[in-house]
């Protein structure tokens, strides 16, 4: 395999030629030059023709300061003095140029000679004369026909240029129809191979099964296997997507082409599905290769649905090519689409069926030990000290994705060398995740001692109704230091979990209402501080409602539509219906009130000293809030699969001593 695949690789860098590419700024300077040559060339200078005996008049009368005799020709030509245009041109004198001259038909150059040799004897003349043999017929030719020529020549390069004849293939203005990919080989300096992508260990199983392919493929075609079409990589924003491509491209051996979907899309009619098809037509003459197409739903999306009600757009064009190309009449053997976007349900139906993405292949968040590997690879570069554990971010890191994760090593790492320490350290990391959660700290934003007050009340009923539920999320950190937006902020420790039942839910909403209850019981006002967290439970309690059917008059009932139309212009549901959701949806909240100023009333001296606590230190953590209210009686999730992790990691047998001594078949096994 590896010999068939050297052909289509290409030379190393160092051998390879720069060739001369063509820019449109190129035509404007030639058409300059060419102008500015018509210019110099072009002589403004006014020239008169003359007979035989007016000029032997004006000879004798020495106005001449010099005379060209072009013997062949039997012609002559002068250039007038200064002081004698007058005399040659009388009234015109004054619209005559820098250097006129007049042109004389001669009879011969023996009849000019004893002409001049008399006007020297006889008037004294000082003109210089000079003969010439040559014939310039071919340099007069060039000056007056040069220019236009040349314009010519250029616009018919021009003209092979736009039809992309200089380079083959599908054509537009400048090549504008060729493909736009990035073609990676077995050259390439920079490598990213699947050491580099953390995590993601069933993704990187199917992916791994590709490259395989690639590779041997006979170990599958014996058994009448076929190579796969493509595979669809879909996921969340900054999941690894586009890195476990790179690390494809690192892997595979093979030619990749990566290109954008926007790359096909371009302000001229036809323009993308020519692009397609010369993107194949590449692809095919460098096969077995691996095509890569990053945010395929900007071209990808589903047919007859825009928003001008048009059919035929161009987008829908370069659509319906790359459904032909993928799996049309045309044989595409060896070649692989791969495929990226956060968005699979806008997709078009026929790009996803078997036979053209056959597989798809889903990039979720990383869990707590998919978090802890890519903390692993992201703080290899970094300077770090003893204090740093890559579990113990991995946990205070839940929903993070790993664009999220590269970038709390990157602030941490900024965080430390503005304290000018040589390591990064724990709390250097703390701080990242705290400015990139909340924003950054605003410790000049002036505030009141009421309107303290009424922040530390807010934290304080989150962090106490938080701790005391035994579905809600356990607290991290309580600030009243202003950052971003927000007076102040909470940091809570999600619980990761894979389903979630109507009692979480509930606990949930409660503890976000805790910051509102606890103003109106204690400080007997509420104010605009619990907008989000208002908007936080109204966006909850109708997902319960239209979605999860978690409504008792209102039970087992699903309004979600899956296949991203939001309903048009109508709901799925009566104006009747509507009232009872907002009904429902106005009780879940009231109870979920009522719940946490009850459990406020019931832990009021509790709360107090909490919300003093954070007055007086502007931060707390969990520790605090165990110390006033004691510790949790119930475990996390995460912790739980952490226990029984290590539970089955000790309960692991020891492999045996020499593994290669297999025992023996006794008679009753054979």
């Amino acid at each position: 395999m590896e010999n068939n695949n050297n052909a289509f690789n290409k030379p190393p860098k160092n051998n390879k030629t720069k060739m001369f590419r063509f820019n449109l700024y190129w035509m404007y300077g030639i058409i300059f030059i060419m102008l500015a040559a018509l210019y110099m060339t072009n002589d403004s200078s006014t020239t008169k023709e003359m007979g035989w005996t007016e000029f032997q008049k004006l000879a004798n009368k020495n106005v001449f300061e010099k005379i060209t005799v072009f013997n062949k020709k039997n012609t002559l030509e002068a250039t007038i003095k200064k002081g004698q245009l007058g005399v040659v041109f009388k009234e015109d004198s004054a619209l005559v140029g820098d250097s006129p001259m007049v042109f004389v038909k001669i009879p011969s150059a023996d009849k000019f000679s004893d002409f001049y040799d008399k006007a020297v004897e006889k008037n004294n003349i000082d003109t210089s004369v000079s003969f010439e043999e040559g014939d310039d017929t071919f340099w007069n030719f060039f000056i007056s026909f040069g220019p236009i020529i040349l314009l010519v020549l250029v616009w018919i390069f021009l003209m092979k240029r736009m039809s992309g004849n200089a380079g083959g293939g599908a054509g537009g203005v400048f090549s504008v129809g060729k493909a736009k990919a990035q073609l990676f080989d077995k050259d390439n300096d920079k490598k990213v191979t699947f050491k580099d992508v953390a995590g993601l260990s069933e993704a990187k199983q199917e992916i791994e099964e590709i490259v395989a392919f690639l590779r041997n493929p006979e170990k599958y075609t014996e058994l009448g296997g076929k190579i796969p079409k493509g595979a669809l990589l879909v996921g969340p924003p900054g999941t690894g997507k586009t890195l476990l491509a790179k690390a494809v491209a690192g892997e595979a051996n093979v030619p990749f082409f990566s290109l954008s979907g926007s790359d096909f899309v371009e302000m001229f009619v036809g323009v993308g599905a020519s692009r397609v098809r010369d993107l194949f037509r590449q692809a095919k003459e460098k096969a077995p290769c691996i095509v890569f197409i990053d945010e395929i739903d900007a071209v990808g999306r589903a047919r007859g649905k825009n928003a001008n009600m048009n059919s035929n757009d161009e987008r829908e064009n370069t659509l319906n090519q790359l459904l032909t190309e993928m799996d049309g009449f045309g044989s595409n053997s060896g070649v692989i689409i791969l495929a990226a976007t956060n968005r699979a349900d806008i997709l078009d139906k026929a790009l996803l069926r078997a036979g053209r993405f056959d597989r798809q292949i889903h990039v979720e968040l990383p869990d707590l030990n998919e978090r802890k590997e890519i903390f692993g690879v992201h703080l290899r570069p970094i300077k770090i000290d003893e204090s740093v554990d890559a579990e113990f971010l991995a946990r205070q890191t839940p929903g993070f994705s790993g664009a999220d994760i590269a970038n709390v090593c990157n602030e941490a790492a900024l965080i430390a060398a503005r304290g000018l320490k040589k390591f990064v350290q724990k709390e250097d990391f703390m701080n990242a995740v705290d400015r990139i959660v909340g924003g950054l700290e605003k410790r000049s934003k002036i505030t009141t001692a009421e309107e303290r007050r009424s922040i530390a009340n807010h934290e304080a009923g989150h962090a106490s109704i938080s701790w005391l539920l035994e579905h809600a999320n356990p607290l991290v950190k309580v600030t009243i230091v202003p950052r971003g937006k927000a007076l102040g902020a909470a940091w809570y420790l999600p619980e990761e979990r894979q389903i979630t039942n109507k009692e979480q839910l509930l606990d949930e909403m409660c503890a976000t209402l805790g910051g509102r209850a606890a103003e109106e019981l204690f400080m007997g006002k509420i104010s605009t501080g619990a907008s989000n967290d208002l908007e936080r439970v109204t966006k909850q309690a109708y997902a319960m409602v239209v979605y999860f059917g978690m409504s008792d008059k209102l039970p087992n009932l699903n309004y979600y539509d899956s296949t991203g139309q939001e309903w048009g212009f109508t709901k799925p549901y009566s104006e009747d219906t509507a009232k009872l959701i907002d009904s429902e949806v106005q009780n879940i909240i009231n109870t979920e009130y009522a719940r946490a100023k009850r459990i406020l009333q019931e832990n009021a001296e509790k709360h107090h000293q909490l919300a003093n606590v954070l007055l007086e230190r502007e931060v707390i953590y969990t520790e605090d809030v165990e110390h006033i209210f004691g510790k949790r009686p119930w475990i996390s999730r995460s912790q739980e699969i952490l226990d029984l992790q290590e539970k089955a990691a000790e309960d692991k047998p020891e492999p045996a001593a020499n593994p290669d001594v297999q025992p023996e078949a006794t008679e009753t096994e054979q």
